[in-house]
């Protein structure tokens, strides 16, 4: 039997309700761009692709869309100027694994506890909270129950109606009976719902991913590996799916223009899904040599997701649990520096939502602090983001003609990365939305 989501009455709920509710003013909602040309001016301007700081730093936009960029631009005789003072203009930021529909607690009980409409509410809350983050962009990896209801608040933010990043959604994800998010240790005699949708064939992969893409999805994101284990530094976790299995479903995604995106800690469900052709490979604690070497070849991104695997060590329920998470931590932190010196393209994804939406700009410091350099981190959370969700043509650089997602922070962030923490400024689409 499949399980496919459905939209339900609650998902559609009335976005002025939504805005109330969550007490955002009508005026934060604005996404028309000025109508008059904007002449950013800074300190500095980081250019990505070289690795340069421009100083000073100045970027031209006209509505939705970037002019020029560089150490001066034309200023037009009606054009506004928005000085910045002693900050840098960069990209706004990209985080490739976000759960818009999660919140900081029992997330396993969030299903169970709370409506899809006010799960809703609360993504529209979250989304705000991204946004004024720096987080311009986002792919959002799961409802974890609440079925298609991100089509929605995707549609609402294009719309203009709340503010909110670009958004590519998955709806639920999709995993096996029994399996990672498959309401494991709950009373059988309750009969609870998933966290995901069912599919325990190719068949059945196939209807679901046809399914959620008719409700709006924009990629597929499937469980492929989990329940996670380590004991003596030995690492283990099973697969979910087989290769044919997984081939079957990117054969699927691809006809429909979609990508697949997998939950994937190790092996060897984690070389499966990177010969089966996937997008992404999230999380990945453990990748052997052949599996970093065809993602390096096919261009498959490792999605390291350090933050939230900080918080829940720093929140365990037990001093057991820490000590299992810390484990884990301190495994995955080598087996990233193998990943990093085998070039395996990297992106930046935080898996906010256990932890609070707006601080996942933690994610660029720990990339560093694990292995990376500080202009990598910045790469992979602007560049190579935009690269994975494919905008690579649209977003991610200050160039002519991207759309213009620019954001500002204090001081230079080659040289502190902590300042991408404490955003100053963030546009959006050309609109302002902070300061």
């Amino acid at each position: 039997m499949v399980n496919v989501p459905i939209i339900t009455a609650g998902a559609r709920v009335c976005i002025g309700a939504l805005l109330a509710l969550a007490g955002i003013a009508p005026a934060e909602t604005a996404s028309v761009p000025a109508a008059q040309p904007i002449v950013l001016h800074a300190a500095r301007l980081l250019d990505v692709d070289s690795g340069n700081l421009l100083t000073p730093g100045e970027v031209l936009v006209d509505g939705e869309r970037i002019v020029a960029a560089g150490t001066q631009v034309e200023h037009a005789a009606n054009a506004r100027i928005v000085d910045l003072g002693e900050a840098t203009l960069m990209p706004g930021f990209i985080d490739a694994h976000v759960h818009l529909f999660l919140h900081p607690g029992a997330e396993d009980a969030q299903t169970f506890n709370e409506s899809v409409p006010e799960r809703t509410v609360r993504a529209t809350v979250a989304a705000r909270e991204d946004l004024m983050a720096g987080f311009t962009a986002e792919r959002d990896m799961g409802t974890e129950g609440a079925g298609a209801a991100d089509t929605a608040v995707r549609d609402a933010i294009n719309r203009g109606w709340i503010p909110g990043p670009r958004l590519r959604i998955s709806g639920n994800a999709v995993d096996i009976l029994g399996g990672h998010e498959d309401a494991i240790g709950v009373n059988p005699e309750a009969h609870a719902l998933p966290n995901a949708t069912y599919a325990n064939s190719a068949d059945e992969l196939v209807t679901v991913i046809r399914a959620q893409a008719k409700l709006g999805a924009d990629f597929v994101k499937i469980y492929q590996t989990g329940k996670d284990r380590i004991a003596a530094g030995e690492f283990s976790t099973p697969y979910q799916f087989t290769e044919d299995e997984l081939r079957a479903a990117v054969r699927e995604a691809a006809r429909l223009g979609r990508k697949v995106a997998v939950h994937a800690t190790g092996e060897p469900g984690a070389g499966m899904a990177a010969r089966a052709g996937v997008a992404s490979l999230d999380h990945a604690y453990q990748l052997s040599d052949a599996t970093m070497q065809l993602m390096r070849e096919r261009g498959i991104y490792a999605v390291p997701t350090f933050a939230v695997l900080e918080h829940f060590t720093e929140h365990a329920a037990t001093p057991e649990a820490a000590e299992r998470y810390r484990a884990i931590g301190a495994y995955h932190v080598q087996q990233f520096k193998r990943q990093l010196a085998a070039h395996v393209p990297i992106a930046l994804g935080s898996d906010v939502g256990p932890f609070p939406h707006g601080t996942q700009g933690r994610e660029f410091a720990l990339l560093v602090q694990n292995g990376m350099t500080t202009l990598g981190a910045i790469r992979a959370g602007t560049l190579n983001a935009a690269a994975l969700l494919g905008w690579d043509k649209e977003i991610g650089r200050l160039r002519a003609g991207y759309y213009a997602d620019i954001v500002a922070v204090p001081g230079d962030p080659l040289q502190d990365i902590e300042t991408l923490q404490h955003v100053t400024f963030v546009m959006k689409n050309g609109t302002i939305y902070r300061p």
